[in-house]
């Protein structure tokens, strides 16, 4: 007991004590960026007098900077414009992106080669052509992105606007950070330049960013209707959970830095673009997705490869996180980088082909569906009977899809899986012995649904239910009644099925007139009112035979029981009966024909004594 009572406690103090070693390290390390920030009037000494023995000054290498910028900029926008009139298509607009690239490098190299600059001096002026030439290919890409949103360009505007804003301060602290570490600055001053002057405000650039368009950004990542539930939460919460992780990225930077293990800034600035953008790329490709499926000249292949290009999108951010950040971590720890990369590409290309073959699968269901749905002309319509097993057919098909993709990933990794394949199915020759109520269930939908016995969208009735059939699944139906219950029927509890919604009704009503009612005149009026629901628009083509006069169907004590029907299409027949009703009523009105009352039944009550 002793032995088992002292381990806990070792491992506490050992916690215990490596945290006291990073606090003091933490300690350390602000008392050492303290007295570097105290030494910066003797730095700013050093980078003049570097300066001076490069032949230059700061305020020349300033101008020398503006002036190849300028250059590099001009140019780009000039050859930008110049060949985008000319070619308007995808693949030249990208070629006029790469030749603006090109030329405005040249224009920035040959104004470099003008000025009188040597040494150092050149290599400073190639940092912010690179810089220069890297921020106006991420405006571009960002414009790019944001013109394709569904959302209006006015908001886009804006942000697109301050996002440029936002990257255009990070890359000139990054320029200026390599230019200090060019001429050797000291490390105080580039501590106070990257971390007051750079870091600090561009995470609050950010971070004003997100809040100000956090509705924009909200928008952009929830897509277009219908959603999922988590879709929409996410969207909503998005803003909060990017300010919480540039909050949280900001702190481990700067922990990082003052700890000695300085995070290098291109790796952290390529994360929070890669964690901001994501979404809304997913976002984007899945609106464009969702609207190729409503359009009919775009083939299912077509389709599934936009779907698909979600997923690929997805690993390969996932590919260079983790090319920044856990390469160097395995390297760390002696693992072989190379058999890594072989497995994960493995991986990969078995991830994106069962993507692929989900999403075309799902393209060809959802085409279908939607097919079905705009035959039918109206929602309140039940489905067909091949929109009926659509999702049952999805589901088995996806399932297979992501069994197959398991066992695929497993073999790729040398496991053996002819016993876990055997396994399975001794396994589900188990259940099936064990499970008779369950198979009796699924065989007995399946018969049902061979049989076309109901639909997703018919009323039907069953043993101790009823009501609009809402959902098919492997072993159940599921009822929803006009009142708002739902009842979730096994198909082996089903003994019949009364289905009100399959090809035609016949609506009877009834009406107690007065003995002395003229009947030619009833029959006349039942007539008038049923050529009248003829020429309605609205209801006309439920209707499969209107409104007509049976005559006198009884007569009780003294009074006529009159009745009337018409035969419709059973989704129809509740709003052809309103207007009956209606259009009688109107019609005894004013023909002064009297409905006498039902007269009540039983003996009345005897006097109290």
């Amino acid at each position: 007991m002793a032995e088992q009572n002292s381990l806990p406690a070792t491992d506490v103090t050992s916690i215990v004590s490596g945290f006291e070693q990073m606090m003091g390290r933490f300690v350390s390390g602000l008392e050492t960026r303290a007295s570097a920030f105290r030494t910066i009037g003797t730095e700013i000494e050093t980078l003049h007098s570097s300066f001076m023995a490069g032949g230059t000054s700061l305020g020349s290498l300033a101008l020398q900077i503006l002036l190849v910028v300028l250059a590099t900029v001009a140019t780009f926008h000039l050859c930008r414009r110049w060949i985008g009139r000319a070619h308007a298509g995808a693949w030249r607009r990208l070629f006029a992106l790469v030749a603006a690239v090109f030329v405005a490098i040249v224009a920035g190299v040959v104004v470099q080669r003008l000025l009188p600059a040597e040494g150092l001096a050149v290599r400073t002026l190639r940092i912010w052509i690179a810089a220069a030439v890297i921020a106006l290919v991420a405006f571009e890409a960002l414009h790019a992105l944001l013109s394709k949103s569904p959302l209006g360009r006015g908001h886009l505007g804006k942000l697109a606007r301050d996002l440029c804003v936002a990257i255009g301060w990070a890359l000139v602290g990054m320029a200026t950070m390599a230019t200090l570490r060019l001429w050797q600055a000291g490390p105080g001053m580039g501590d106070v330049l990257g971390t007051v002057l750079f870091v600090l405000p561009l995470f609050a650039i950010f971070c004003w960013i997100v809040w100000y368009h956090g509705k924009t950004l909200s928008a952009a990542i929830a897509g277009s209707k219908p959603r999922a539930r988590w879709h929409g939460w996410l969207a909503r919460l998005w803003p909060a959970i990017v300010i919480g992780f540039l909050i949280t990225t900001l702190a481990t930077t700067q922990i990082a830095q003052t700890l000695g293990v300085a995070l290098p800034s291109g790796s952290v600035l390529i994360t929070i673009v890669i964690v901001f953008l994501l979404p809304h790329i997913d976002a984007l490709i899945a609106t464009r997705a969702n609207t190729a499926l409503e359009a009919r000249s775009v083939s299912f292949v077509g389709i599934a490869l936009q779907q698909t290009l979600r997923f690929a999108v997805l690993i390969l951010m996932l590919t260079m996180l983790g090319a920044i950040w856990a390469s160097p971590l395995a390297s760390g720890f002696g693992l072989n980088l190379h058999s890594i990369r072989t497995e994960a590409i493995h991986i990969g290309l078995i991830a994106t082909a069962a993507a692929f073959c989900w999403n075309l699968l799902g393209t060809v269901m959802g085409r279908i569906a939607l097919r079905d749905r705009q035959a039918a002309g109206n929602p309140a319509t039940p489905y067909s009977r091949l929109g009926t097993l659509v999702p049952l057919i999805g589901w088995v098909g996806k399932s297979a899809i992501a069994a197959l993709a398991f066992l695929s990933v497993l073999v790729s990794f040398g496991v053996n899986v002819w016993p876990l394949i055997t396994g399975l199915s001794v396994f589900g020759l188990a259940i099936g012995f064990g499970s008779q109520t369950l198979v009796k269930d699924i065989v007995s939908g399946l018969f049902f649904l061979v049989d076309d016995a109901f639909r997703i969208g018919e009323y039907i009735e069953t043993s101790g239910a009823k009501g609009t059939v809402e959902k098919i699944s492997v072993r159940s139906v599921t009822l929803r009644n006009p009142r708002g219950p739902v009842a979730t029927i096994p198909y082996g509890q089903i003994s019949k099925v009364v289905n009100f919604s399959r090809d035609w009704a016949i609506e009877k009503i009834a009406f107690r007139l007065a003995f002395d009612t003229d009947m030619e005149v009833v029959r006349k009026l039942f007539k008038k009112i049923g050529q009248d629901l003829l020429t309605n628009p609205e209801l006309s083509p439920g209707i499969i035979e209107t409104f007509k006069s049976q005559g006198i169907a009884n007569v009780e004590d003294g009074t006529l029981v009159v009745r009337g029907k018409f035969t419709a299409k059973p989704a129809d027949v509740s709003g052809i009966r309103r207007e009956v009703l209606k259009a009688v009523h109107h019609a005894f009105r004013e023909n002064g024909i009297k409905v006498v009352p039902k007269p009540l039944t039983g003996d009345a009550p005897a006097p109290a004594a």
